[in-house]
């Protein structure tokens, strides 16, 4: 059971980082993918990685932090990328929801970065927030020189789902699919995932899945809660969750290239 999205960098994980991985493999977690937002917290992630057996990471600027995007933080990550616990460019694309970067910033760095891990023949660790289609577009020319992506934490529509799925992508679900406020749309369209393409992932400490009980009373988020999420993605799909586990562990290895 691989959690492809856990930001362990954040500052909510301070305190009991340690404590945080053991109760994740006391749950059964046995591998995971830390996330690089910006250079720092990429560094962070590779330092994090090679500290913890069973972790790996990607490195990449997210599209809020695209305004630091310059010759010196590209030169940094593709150090960074080189390094054996990184395995995939990200996370990068964009995010038209807040704008903390400005498009032009935000298409700058993530064509930047597809053109990185086309060099370096790496998977991409994607993000896109009301941009489907200006993100679709940048990415088209990019995919059939990567050997492969995943749109983490997917909450699009159904013609969105489509699109990507159509474009060869993976596709990360996260507990946004336990909100009964939020969640129900994406709910009814796991079905539509081939199992073979599917991605699972916390994204803690954000994204608490809402139907936990109890829920913690920090409300925070923790790898551990995979196995919540596996058991709701398989109830929902009508599989058993252990199969499940099993094809999902396998689509890790396949677009990642790693070995747990």
């Amino acid at each position: 059971m691989f959690d492809i999205g856990v930001n362990l960098t954040s500052s909510q994980f301070s305190k009991d980082r340690d404590d945080v991985v053991t109760r994740a493999q006391e749950a059964g977690v046995t591998g995971m993918l830390l996330t690089g937002t910006n250079l720092h917290e990429s560094e962070q992630a590779q330092q994090l990685a090679q500290r913890y057996p069973g972790c790996w990471s990607t490195a990449g600027v997210h599209p809020h932090d695209s305004r630091s995007w310059s010759e010196s933080v590209a030169a940094a990550i593709h150090h960074l990328a080189l390094q054996p616990e990184v395995v995939a460019v990200g996370e990068c694309g964009l995010d038209f929801n807040r704008n903390f970067s400005t498009p032009q910033e935000q298409e700058r760095a993530f064509n930047a970065q597809l053109a990185l891990a086309a060099e370096l023949e790496m998977p991409v660790f994607l993000h896109c927030r009301d941009a489907h289609d200006r993100f679709m577009t940048l990415l088209k020319p990019w995919l059939d020189k990567l050997p492969g992506a995943v749109l983490h934490c997917f909450t699009g529509t159904r013609d969105e789902l489509r699109t990507s799925l159509d474009r060869g992508l993976y596709i990360g679900i996260t507990g946004w699919v336990c909100d009964e406020r939020r969640g129900l749309e994406l709910r009814e369209m796991l079905p539509l995932i081939p199992a073979e393409r599917l991605l699972l992932e916390t994204d803690a400490p954000y994204l608490l899945p809402r139907d936990l009980s109890p829920k913690p009373a920090s409300r925070r988020n923790e790898p551990l809660h995979l196995a919540h999420i596996l058991a709701r993605v398989a109830q929902w799909r009508g599989e058993e969750p252990q199969w499940l586990a099993s094809v999902t562990d396998d689509n890790v290895k396949t677009l990642f290239g790693m070995t747990f």
